[in-house]
C-alpha cells in the first residue's frame, strides 16, 4: 500500500446508530447505567428521548474506517480522546482520518493517522491518534 502525508481516509458511515446495539452492548459489558437503553433516563437528563452510545461502540466506528483502509491486523496502537462523546441513537455519525506522517519501523511502513467522528459537521465527538502498520503490496 502506497499512502502519503496528507492523505484522507476514506471515510465510513454510520448512518443511524441502533438503540439495539447499545442495549447488547450494555448486557454484555454488564454496564448499569440505563442512559444506554432507557430513554426516559436520558430525557432527565435534559438530552430529549435517545440512548447514549457508549464510548467503546464510538470506537468501534474508527476501527471499522481503519480496517477498511488498511487491513484487520493494521491497528498497533491507539490514544483516544473523548471532547464530547455524546452520541445519541439515531445520529448519522462519519469517521474520517487523515495520515499525518509515514515512517519505516523494523522494516515495516506505518502510519500515523489522526481520526474523528462528525455528526452533522461537528468534529470532535471521539479523537485518537492512531498507528497503523501498512499492509505489504
Amino acid at each position: 500500500m502506497i499512502a502519503n502525508e496528507g492523505d484522507k481516509l476514506p471515510p465510513w458511515t454510520m448512518d443511524s446508530v441502533s438503540p439495539e446495539r447499545m442495549q447488547t452492548m450494555a448486557a454484555i459489558l454488564r454496564d448499569p447505567n440505563p442512559v444506554h437503553w432507557d430513554r426516559k433516563s436520558v430525557a432527565q437528563l435534559g438530552l430529549g428521548e435517545r440512548c447514549i452510545n457508549q464510548g467503546p461502540l464510538g470506537v468501534g466506528y474508527m476501527v471499522n474506517m481503519l480496517q477498511n483502509w488498511a487491513g484487520e491486523n493494521c491497528i498497533k496502537r491507539m490514544f483516544i480522546r473523548f471532547p464530547n462523546p455524546i452520541i445519541l441513537d439515531g445520529d448519522h455519525i462519519i469517521s474520517k482520518g487523515v495520515v499525518t506522517k509515514i515512517y519505516q519501523h523494523q522494516g515495516f511502513d506505518m502510519a500515523e493517522v489522526e481520526t474523528w467522528l462528525e455528526r452533522d459537521g461537528e468534529r470532535g465527538l471521539i479523537e485518537a491518534t492512531v498507528t497503523l502498520q501498512l499492509p505489504r503490496d
